[in-house]
């Protein structure tokens, strides 16, 4: 895998390409307000009792709401719980300072005034995590645990036995890129999270709400999202770029520091020099279209409404049997919910099959795609009408989104 690091308009690029073909892209647009997992420390604006939250101003510009399940309160033995017990107006009144982390990132849109409070505000949770390659420090967690991602009861003993390097320390989580890791480098890794998260506490004090900590930038997501998977060359064009991913490699990548590789262009001060030589605009811009074709001939249509988004699978005229057009349309579309970032409920409209191991080949093939998403996809069955019904937790807003007012020249 390659990873390509670029810039358009000050939007900061992130490409992972699999043998040259786009298999994840994140962007930063430079309008961007909040971020996904940025940690503020905010004041408690106006509790709402009828939504059971609190609206934070976050850094005297931005409001999040923090809604009464992402509370944590601590205990008399020091402990944290989630809240929830009691109404949120009697843990919280205004004026009162909180930690917290975004949930979800926001952008300033058109109409905005159309749209309720809750609904165009983001989502902050007192639940605070620091990612690393490899660990996930929580550290108001009092244990150590597994990843659910981690599947198979074999791999799952095997990693719960490298958590036995953490015992003097706790909260954090094992991700599944630690498969076969050795445990120094485990240990190390919970050290500098551990110490970040010591660093960060020194500025949680006074009454003025303030950005204590950015979240992670299209970079750091794009590096840590493929940190499962072998990666041959990171390249970059300008020494800024350089600098910005040999900073986060040397501290949790080290082994990737030698696979950095500045690539000379004749016009590289240009926007998206890089992506035009890879040959990777081409399928940027593709992920705008809402017409997919597959490999046999087929084809899938992905269309987004307010509530869900729609993928339906189309059978070519000189196309094979049902089954092998379900299974192209299956890694297509989770391929494509990753690379346009789509989230919420998606209904997938596949081809008819009768026989049960048709239905059961076709399960397995999307479970195995939508494994590689680094954000949470469930499947939840098909309903009484045939259709595939799936969630997909975003950690972003969707690509079209964050390219709003964006055109490619």
């Amino acid at each position: 895998m390659d990873i390509l690091i670029e810039e358009f308009r000050g939007h900061l690029w992130g490409a992972a390409l699999e043998q040259g073909q786009l298999d994840g892209l994140e962007v930063d647009p430079v309008h961007e307000e909040v971020r996904w997992g940025a940690i503020f420390y905010a004041k408690v604006k106006k509790v709402d009792a009828a939504l059971d939250a609190v609206f934070l101003d976050l850094d005297g510009q931005n409001t999040g709401i923090l809604y009464n399940r992402d509370v944590r309160i601590k205990d008399k033995d020091g402990q944290f719980h989630k809240g929830g017990d009691k109404a949120i107006g009697k843990v919280f009144k205004p004026g009162d300072m909180v930690t917290v982390q975004a949930k979800s990132a926001y952008l300033a849109r058109l109409h905005d005034e159309l749209i309720a409070d809750e609904s165009k505000t983001p989502q902050m949770s007192m639940d605070i995590t620091l990612p690393g390659r490899y660990l996930i420090y929580a550290p108001l967690s009092a244990t150590n645990r597994l990843s659910q991602r981690i599947q198979g009861k074999k791999l799952r003993a095997q990693m719960e036995k490298m958590m036995d390097a953490l015992e003097d320390m706790c909260g954090f989580i094992l991700r599944s890129a630690a498969a076969d890791l050795q445990t120094d480098i485990l240990m190390r890794e919970a050290r500098i999270l551990k110490e970040m998260w010591e660093q960060i506490q020194q500025f949680l004090e006074g009454s003025a709400p303030a950005l204590i900590m950015q979240g992670p930038d299209s970079v750091q997501r794009i590096m840590s999202d493929n940190a499962l998977k072998s990666i041959d060359r990171i390249e970059v064009v300008t020494m800024d770029h350089f600098t910005q991913v040999e900073d986060w490699c040397s501290v949790f990548a080290p082994d990737l520091v030698p696979k950095i590789v500045p690539v000379e262009l004749q016009e590289g001060a240009q926007d998206l020099a890089l992506f035009e030589h890879r040959d990777v605009l081409g399928q940027i811009e593709a992920l705008f279209q809402d017409y997919v074709l597959l490999p046999g001939g087929g084809s899938i249509i992905v269309q987004g409404t307010a509530a869900l988004i729609a993928i339906d699978v189309n059978k070519g005229g000189d196309t094979s049997g049902n089954l092998s057009v379900n299974i192209e349309a299956a890694k297509e579309a989770a391929h494509q919910l990753r690379v346009r970032n789509l989230g919420g409920i998606v209904m997938v409209d596949f081809l008819r099959m009768k026989e049960a191991k048709d239905k059961k080949a076709l399960l397995k093939a999307l479970e195995q795609e939508i494994a590689k998403d680094p954000c949470t996809v469930q499947i939840h069955g098909a309903t009484k009408l045939g259709l595939m019904e799936m969630t997909r937790k975003r950690r972003t807003p969707p690509l079209h989104e964050r390219l709003e007012g964006v055109e490619f020249e």
